[in-house]
């Protein structure tokens, strides 16, 4: 059950006018009663932990006690986490040259410490490269990154100074990642990659959910924030066996930009990926839930990144579970002692 504060932000100020704008949308598609919606919403966020908008991209107006119950929603979420991953171990996680340096053997490309960087590591790290991703440390939704190229540059010294200048806040230079064929396919401007969630009980590694992630509209980065798209992987078959879903909760059988039809579209290397994230999570047991985002090179998987705090919401949508099934099922199968 929800705490006190969480219901108070939900009858707060502008949460109330969003929430008034959600029972307005839901209303027009279903046709439900306004009033209902509102009570049945404050209730869901008693009962489940769910906020307005949980109510909305989980279609809770749509599901019975017993199949609300099975949902991830935020607040689920957030006392997951609190109980299995080991906060003296986040920054790992936190901090993108932390992550790169533990993980280096799975992230699979060269990269450089900004603050340990001096002109001749830089040159080292330059050797070969006309172009780089510039990273800070600590961002969300790819925020900071940019991507310089050397021919934009007097030289490498005026490029030295760039990355050094700390209004930047870069943390990392990494080489670019050059994606297979069949994922740059999928939408050419951007990495797009697979989000696996795994979890770490009992000292193995299970794989929660696998989704793949693209760019749209012309953006270089394939975040859902920037408009891009999410698709569940059948790893059985290693191919998109859902429709595409924006955080706008518009949906695609065909990619907007390319026009590529996704359902049924194979995902190279998906398998290989989960199984090297479950690897990469048995590195820090501690962590025992965490989103993986993995690129698919010519060769095979890389990760990105890595994060101790998962989405939930995309992992489990309408569209994709006409079981009504969410993932609190999977982490009770798994830990049975865990408090949901």
């Amino acid at each position: 059950m929800a705490d006190v504060k969480y219901i108070m932000r939900v009858l707060s100020g502008v949460k109330f006018k969003k929430m008034r704008n959600v029972i307005d949308r839901i209303h027009q598609k279903t046709g439900k009663n306004k009033v209902f919606l509102f009570f049945d919403i404050l209730n869901c966020a008693v009962r489940y932990g769910a906020g307005y908008y949980d109510y909305l991209i989980f279609a809770f107006y749509d599901m019975n006690h017993a199949q609300r119950e099975t949902y991830l929603t935020r607040m689920k979420n957030k006392k997951i986490i609190a109980q299995i991953n080991d906060p003296a171990y986040s920054e790992i996680f936190n901090q993108k040259n932390l992550f790169n340096e533990r993980f280096k053997k799975y992230i699979r490309r060269d990269f450089v410490d900004v603050a340990k960087m001096d002109m001749d590591a830089f040159r080292t790290f330059m050797e070969g490269k006309e172009s780089v991703f510039a990273k800070p440390n600590s961002s969300e939704s790819g925020k900071g990154i940019e991507k310089l190229s050397r021919a934009d540059f007097a030289g490498l010294e005026e490029m030295y100074a760039y990355v050094k200048d700390e209004s930047k806040h870069f943390g990392v230079l990494e080489e670019l990642i050059v994606q297979h064929e069949d994922m740059a396919k999928l939408y050419p401007l951007s990495v797009n990659t697979i989000r696996i969630g795994t979890l770490v009980a009992g000292g193995q590694a299970y794989c929660a959910y696998a989704t793949c992630k693209m760019g749209n509209e012309g953006k270089f980065v394939d975040n859902m924030e920037n408009s891009g798209l999410a698709c569940p992987i059948d790893l059985e078959t290693e191919r998109i066996c859902g429709v595409a879903h924006t955080s706008a909760l518009i949906n695609y059988d065909t990619h907007p930009y390319t026009g590529v039809k996704l359902v049924g579209y194979k995902i190279p290397y998906a398998r290989e990926a989960v199984e090297l994230c479950k690897r990469a999570a048995m590195e820090v047991p501690q962590m025992q839930y965490i989103g993986w985002d993995v690129c698919i090179m010519p060769d095979g998987p890389a990760i990105v990144e890595g994060n101790n705090f998962p989405g939930y919401d995309f992992a489990r949508l309408p569209e994709h579970t006409p079981d009504k099934i969410g993932l609190v099922p999977f982490f009770k199968e798994h830990l049975p002692d865990l408090k949901v």
